[in-house]
């Protein structure tokens, strides 16, 4: 293992700082998400030009349900609205979305546009990119648990056959490796229960950029910064000096 990889190989990232952007201008929330929709397509451009292999991006979190009732509404056609817009330009550009999270939340419509695009960009591989909404670590954590017990009910007289990588086939990001580099905009420096399993070993970048402002540069710089980390995975460094 290398003392470092130049290029991260996972990245996920909380887009927060919306409604703040739009705030600071005098504007409608509904304005700061929509700029935020010009943030995502943006980045997506930037980080498959980067050779970023899986680009995971947080839209809406379990607790986002709490949101004012008119604030949901817009977000719910915003995502639908992107979707449609949207889709064409992922597959013509390589680009393999998934959409993880508890969609039976989410209106049929919304629901049937998310399983259309996740087939018209199946066969992509130049870039992963998931989209998590209505999702929450901890969640998919009991999820994948459920979804194990109900794989093979065997396991709850064996619980010690249960190990990480069992379990890990069950989590919502089953498909990715674990996240390397974690990308918070605006200003806070938690994970708001994001990926919890998948961020264990993750570089957390905590910048004061709202994530409208957030473009190729603000991702440059977040890459330059991992590029600075020493991944040890509990290594020392003396061992990572001598590890092929």
């Amino acid at each position: 293992m290398s003392k470092h990889t130049k290029i991260p190989r996972h990245v996920a990232v909380i887009m927060d700082g919306n409604g703040r952007w739009a705030t600071q201008r005098h504007l409608p929330r509904v304005a700061g998400h929509s700029r935020g929709v010009d943030a995502v397509r943006a980045v997506i451009e930037a980080g498959g030009r980067r050779g970023i292999e899986f680009l995971t991006l947080f839209a809406f979190s379990s607790e986002n349900w709490r949101r004012p009732a008119d604030e949901v509404s817009v977000l719910m056609r915003l995502f639908l609205s992107a979707l449609q817009k949207e889709v064409g330009r992922l597959r013509d550009n390589g680009v393999r979305l998934r959409v993880v999270g508890e969609l039976d939340a989410f209106e049929p419509e919304l629901r049937r546009h998310i399983a259309e695009a996740e087939a018209q960009t199946a066969g992509n591989e130049k870039l992963k990119l998931t989209i998590c909404a209505s999702y929450g670590g901890r969640w998919d954590i009991v999820q994948a648990v459920r979804a194990l017990l109900a794989a093979d009910p065997s396991v709850a007289a064996r619980p010690a056959a249960v190990d990480e990588a069992l379990l890990a086939r069950h989590l919502a990001l089953a498909f990715a490796p674990d996240v390397d580099l974690l990308i918070r905009t605006g200003g806070e420096q938690r994970i708001s229960n994001f990926l919890l399993w998948q961020s264990a070993y993750a570089e957390l970048y905590f910048t004061d950029l709202l994530w409208p402002d957030f473009d190729a540069n603000a991702l440059d710089a977040a890459l330059a910064w991992y590029a600075t980390r020493e991944r040890r995975f509990g290594r020392t460094s003396a061992q990572l000096a001598v590890s092929p």
